[in-house]
Formats: structure tokens, sequence, C-alpha cells
């Protein structure tokens, strides 16, 4: 089992910043990815970072160049910094785990989830 919190999210301007945290526990994994779920649509993917082998990240189109993830690894901590936030990044953002054999950027590539943090993005 592994469990992961997360933390950072709030209430912010529309060209502002958060760092988002996943902080976990439990058994060892490979890898983190965010996914953000806005209202009445699905849960979709922003960023991921493996670190079996070899270090690699990954970003959705939609956050490329706005959006950086890091890992913590004397904290086991996952970072989500968000630059030049839009009204558009408003949602609930979740981290997840996975054995990170490879960099996928569906859900079925992670094993297991936090409860999420909100972000809000006021324009």
């Amino acid at each position: 089992q592994v469990q992961l919190v997360e933390s950072g999210g709030g209430l912010v301007q529309a060209g502002g910043s958060l760092r988002l945290s996943c902080a976990a526990s439990g058994r060892t994994f490979y890898s983190t990815g965010w996914f953000r779920q806005a209202p009445g649509k699905e849960r979709e993917f922003v960023a991921a970072i493996k670190w079996r082998s070899w270090i690699a990240t990954r970003y959705a189109d939609s956050v490329k160049g706005r959006v950086t993830i890091s890992r913590d690894s004397a904290k086991n901590t996952v970072h989500l910094q968000m630059n030049s936030l839009k009204s558009e990044d408003t949602a609930v953002y979740y981290c997840a785990s996975g054995p990170g054999y490879g960099l996928g950027n569906t859900e079925r590539d992670f094993e297991y989830w936090g409860q999420g943090t909100q972000v809000t993005v006021s324009s």
C-alpha cells in the first residue's frame, strides 16, 4: 500500500503561482503523476515523473512551459510548481503513484491515489 497526501492548493489570481506537494509513505514506488478534474469534466493528465533506472518527466500540452514537476527524494515528496495560472487550471488536483516502468499519461499507469487538493484560479 502507498499513502499519498496532497497539499498546497488554494485560491490564486490568474497569472499567479502555486506549488502543490504530494507526500508519500508506504511501499516503494518509482513514478508519480498529477491529474486534475474540473467540475463536469473527466479527470485529465497534467504531469508525471519517474525515477526507475533514470529520471524522466512528461507534461500535458495544456501546461507545458508553465508547470514543473520535481521530486525531493529525501522527503519522498513530489512537487508540482504551477506558474502563469489560468482560470481553466481550476480543478481538484490528484497525485498518484506507479511502478515507473514507463511514463504513461493515463490513469491505468498509476496504482494508488491521493484524496486531491482544490486549486481555484480567479480571473
